[in-house]
């Protein structure tokens, strides 16, 4: 794109402070700085850590100005290179690692606008032929179910694995271990999930979490995060197996102390990833192999989406296109 192309101004969806709503502000088109590009965002991932960002007081310390673009899961071509930038070049498509130098729509803008500013060392590029809504979810939602089930829960061939809920999230880390080569047992209460789960390969998909106690499996991944699950997944899990806790349904849980005593559980929590998770789940949907439940919105709909997440009704993931 030619500089002359690239608008003064632009639209974007901005936190103004815990429990005000999500707001559609006019700002300028930012400049990228020394080792940093510019990038036309083509879509942006919807997440539920954007509905903690706007209604959790807890979560404003992690938030380094007001107001600030929500949106960290974005995916676009570079149009202009920051000084110094010798490892990308215009018309680059790339994704934007979450969890990079700096975090979108934490530590800087992020991508619920028309333009972005990253730092070079924080794309990933996407594969030939990959669409960029597949790019956009495949950052954090990617990224965060790769590393919990991989590095965290150390899933491999053979091994019978748990996967507790069956959002955006979780229908990505069932269909990673059952590529993995895992027996895959999953709930969801939500009959669009559990039908979803067993069109990703799970063996047993249950309604209620509860239903896996006594399974003796090698780890349990809880994509939900509620005491229920928590207590659930520590039932669920052979004498010695691992936990891994990556969603944040409720802020505390409680766990029954017997039950993770006499059944030597490993519980680990798990948030985030790297740049090699995300580029493992790009090649992935590259290839087909993993074919996530996407719905689009428009980006006159993000206010909606994120009412739609705070109310627990969305199946899959949401990607807002631009």
């Amino acid at each position: 794109m030619d500089n002359s192309s690239i608008p003064a101004e632009m639209r974007a969806w901005q936190w103004t402070g815990t429990g005000n709503p999500l707001t559609l502000s006019v700002v300028p088109v930012p400049e990228p700085g020394p080792g940093e590009v510019l990038i036309r965002v083509r879509a942006a991932g919807m997440c539920h850590s954007d509905v903690g960002e706007l209604d959790e007081p807890s979560w404003a310390a992690n938030i380094h100005r007001c107001p600030i673009t929500l949106g960290h899961e974005i995916a676009g071509d570079v149009v202009a290179l920051g000084p110094g930038v010798d490892s990308a070049r215009v018309g680059d498509r790339v994704g934007v690692h979450p969890l990079g130098a700096t975090v979108p729509g934490y530590g800087r803008d992020g991508g619920y606008a028309a333009f972005h500013v990253a730092p070079v060392g924080d794309l990933v590029p996407l594969p030939e032929g990959m669409s960029f809504e597949l790019g956009a979810l495949g950052t954090d939602a990617g990224m965060t179910s790769h590393h919990g089930v991989v590095e965290v829960a150390g899933v491999t061939a053979g091994d019978r694995v748990g996967i507790i809920g069956l959002g955006g999230l979780g229908q990505i880390g069932a269909r990673i271990a059952v590529l993995l080569g895992a027996e895959v047992h999953a709930a969801d209460p939500s009959p669009d999930a559990r039908r979803l789960g067993e069109e990703l390969g799970a063996v047993e998909v249950v309604a209620d979490a509860a239903d896996l106690a006594g399974r003796g499996l090698d780890a349990v991944i809880d994509f939900a995060g509620f005491t229920a699950t928590a207590q659930a997944a520590v039932q669920a899990i052979r004498v010695g197996g691992v936990v891994v806790m990556i969603g944040m349904g409720a802020h505390t849980s409680q766990l029954v102390t017997a039950d993770v005593i006499h059944q030597k559980a490993v519980i680990r929590g798990s948030s985030g990833g790297t740049r090699a998770d995300i580029a493992s789940v790009y090649r992935y949907l590259a290839e087909g192999r993993i074919v996530p439940a996407v719905e689009r919105l428009t980006f006159e709909q993000v206010a909606e989406g994120i009412d739609r997440l705070r109310d627990g009704k969305v199946t899959g993931r949401l990607v807002v296109m631009m």
